[in-house]
């Protein structure tokens, strides 16, 4: 299976994460998928643990921080991670991201500035030396279960 193959394969399981959100108007319905060696070792989406938790963030959650396939894993999330968050006692998704040492990234949809003006998830990945790859392709179907939002 090629890469590309690959990564539709397995955003096409974070976009069927993201349809398991509790819907809010505060916040974007997302899933995530962690992948290492082609194989999924975890995943999450937006209010699966808690009503804040971010859909990187859960699926990073259920990895031990100093799992050695995090440093070749790939997440795969539905919406550009985030660079800022509004609960001020939780890291941005960016910084676990980084933290956890994943050097790829792909991503369907950059995060609009509904509730953070400009995200700078893509930048600051991009610029600590992580891949970011955009499935440009995806983000209608990755968007769908946000359409209640004003999406501009």
């Amino acid at each position: 299976m090629s890469h590309d193959d690959a990564d539709h394969r397995f955003m096409h399981r974070a976009i069927e994460l993201a349809r398991n959100c509790p819907p809010s108007d505060t916040a974007y319905s997302v899933g995530a998928v962690i992948v290492a060696d082609g194989v999924e070792i975890a995943t999450g989406f937006s209010r699966e643990t808690d009503e804040k938790v971010h859909a990187e963030e859960s699926a990073l959650n259920k990895l031990d921080p100093a799992d050695p396939r995090l440093t070749s894993a790939t997440i795969y999330s539905t919406l550009e991670p985030c660079s800022t968050r509004a609960t001020a006692t939780r890291l941005p998704c960016t910084d676990r991201i980084l933290a956890a040492g994943i050097p790829t990234v792909v991503i369907a949809w950059r995060e609009p500035s509904l509730f953070v003006a400009a995200c700078e998830g893509v930048d600051k990945l991009r610029t600590n030396g992580v891949r970011v790859v955009e499935l440009t392709d995806l983000a209608t179907e990755a968007m769908s279960m946000n359409a209640h939002l004003d999406l501009g």
